[in-house]
């Protein structure tokens, strides 16, 4: 499985670039501010962006997506329940962190259990609310049954995210975390900020994690 971490504006969110091999297609998820590296390691490789997911609305994760609109045009992916926040980004986030961002008009929504088929991926979207009412984490697949999970803000290594900003829902959270303690202990997860982790890590680990 290709995939490249880029830590991007000013909360170094975890951005992750993937691409096919056969194909040289790629896509990127969560573009939390400029996004230059990631163009010049698009040009460097000869790999050309065609989608973007966005695991949540909030601003440092997609304070980037207008450099890669071009790229891309309305191939851009988030949940039906966070929509309202890249079509008007709230203005709050955007004062709080110093950056603006215009919204969007043209994107596609996603559901829970959709399957976004790419270039050498499958991609299963998992409604993980809590963070934000449309959080989701994607459950990526690769031609030789490789798996990685993108989780987004809803799971870091030993924490998770937080609950008091708008949309925002402790119990939700709760019911969220119960879900991914489905997955299986070898499942590698990259959250949005913070290392690499694991669901066996988290199981063990992580203070929050439903026993």
């Amino acid at each position: 499985m290709n995939y490249k971490r880029f830590p991007l504006g000013a909360l170094w969110t975890n951005g992750y670039l993937f691409w096919d091999d056969e194909s040289r297609e790629a896509f990127f998820v969560d573009p939390g501010g400029d996004t230059t590296d990631v163009r010049d390691f698009l040009t460097a490789h000869g790999l050309k962006l065609t989608m973007i997911l966005l695991t949540h609305g909030h601003i440092d994760h997609i304070a980037g997506i207008h450099e890669l609109v071009p790229f891309v045009g309305d191939n851009i992916y988030i949940s039906s329940k966070d929509a309202y926040s890249l079509r008007r980004p709230p203005k709050q986030l955007q004062a709080l962190l110093g950056v603006h961002c215009e919204g969007l008009a043209k994107f596609k929504e996603v559901e829970d259990g959709r399957v976004i088929d790419f270039p050498g991926y499958t991609i299963q979207v998992i409604d993980t609310p809590g963070h934000t009412e449309g959080s989701v984490c994607f459950l990526v697949t690769d031609r030789e049954n490789h798996h990685v999970l993108l989780s987004g803000d809803t799971l870091f290594a030993q924490s998770v995210g937080r609950t008091d900003l708008e949309g925002g829902d402790e119990l939700k959270l709760e019911a969220s975390l119960r879900k991914l303690d489905t997955l299986h202990d070898s499942l590698h997860v990259l959250p949005g900020h913070g290392p690499d982790t694991s669901i066996a890590s988290e199981r063990e680990m992580n203070p929050y994690w439903p026993r």
